[in-house]
């Protein structure tokens, strides 16, 4: 999960706004003018590609072949996967977020949706009761797209998905309700990275804006620390190229971002993460400019303590080593 910090919004005012009361606003000022632009799933909605493309999304549902773990979940039928998610939609919270770099929030905040469970399922996992527990509530596509044109209504500038890799075609279909009822925000793909190729490829034109992690570039630590996965960086660098082939650099309208990748990567105590190939990798294939977020905020969480050295926060040596390796690989635009 790339943005940090704890879950957000509540089912309490979900109950709220289903019925067709309104978010609290008074966290950010008033939306004032939107640039809508023509987004290209609106585009796809009218040439019909979008129905085209939530068809071979759900192909990919079940059996379940939206990651590279490639289950083979008959989820139709209420069958979970390693990301313990059946059939249904759920969602864990949602809300005005503003703890996100400064061009996804902005001024009045992103529309952050968080989905319940998680397919990567971190040892160190930052928000293990949405992530691991699975904590959430069940609603439906309509719930969705109402939660999309609320946020929208009280001025997010757009809607962020985190962790929404096992549950992609719920989303497509909520937002073909949400386009018909006059959606028009740009979507961000909040992710660990950790996704199959097929299903970044039916992304294209869909998603504007991806944010996806890149944890770890050792496959025995990603093995160890992950839910078995010693595949991920593999399938992480493949997936981070193809978004960055959709989307490319980072494209912002004053000063909030509209389109493009935004890497986001964890510096981890004993460069457990492998900062200092990361950012040689980022320069040497996606470019110096590239939009990378190198973050200090680790902490233990969840079983981090039986898994030392992640049972401590790094150090500001460790940080500003991260930073010294990311200035001498010749990255341009990290913060």
């Amino acid at each position: 999960m790339a943005a940090g910090g704890a879950a957000l919004g509540g089912f309490a005012v979900a109950r709220n706004l289903f019925a067709g009361g309104a978010f609290d606003n008074r966290a950010a000022p008033a939306a004032g003018s939107r640039p809508a632009g023509a987004r290209r799933y609106i585009e796809m909605e009218r040439s019909g590609e979008l129905t085209r493309r939530e068809q071979a999304l759900w192909d990919l549902y079940s059996p379940c072949r939206l990651c590279p773990r490639l289950c083979g979940a008959n989820r139709s039928a209420g069958r979970a996967g390693i990301c313990s998610s059946p059939g249904e939609l759920r969602v864990a919270s949602f809300g005005r977020a503003f703890n996100i770099d400064r061009p996804i929030a902005g001024t009045r905040g992103t529309g952050a949706v968080f989905m319940s469970n998680c397919n990567l399922l971190c040892v160190f996992c930052q928000n293990w009761q949405i992530a691991h527990r699975g904590d959430g509530a069940v609603i439906s596509h309509t719930d969705l797209a109402n939660i999309m044109l609320d946020l929208q209504r009280i001025g997010c500038h757009n809607i962020s998905y985190v962790t929404p890799t096992h549950m992609v075609p719920h989303i497509v279909t909520a937002l073909r309700i949400a386009i018909a009822r006059g959606f028009n925000l740009p979507l961000v793909f909040n992710t660990s990275a950790y996704e199959s190729l097929e299903m970044v490829q039916l992304l294209d034109g869909i998603v504007d804006i991806y944010m996806p992690d890149f944890k770890f570039q050792d496959a025995a630590i990603a093995a160890r620390f992950t839910h078995g996965a010693p595949d991920y960086p593999l399938h992480a660098a493949a997936a981070i190229k193809e978004m960055h082939r959709q989307v490319g650099g980072f494209q912002t309208v004053d000063g909030i971002g509209q389109r493009g990748l935004i890497i986001v990567h964890l510096v981890m105590p004993e460069n457990l993460a492998g900062t200092d190939v990361f950012v040689r990798w980022v320069v040497s294939e996606l470019g110096r400019d590239t939009f990378v977020t190198i973050m200090d905020q680790y902490r233990p969480m969840f079983r981090a303590n039986d898994f030392p050295p992640l049972d401590r926060r790094i150090t500001a040596a460790e940080f500003a080593q991260a930073k010294r390796w990311a200035r001498e690989a010749g990255l341009h635009n990290f913060h």
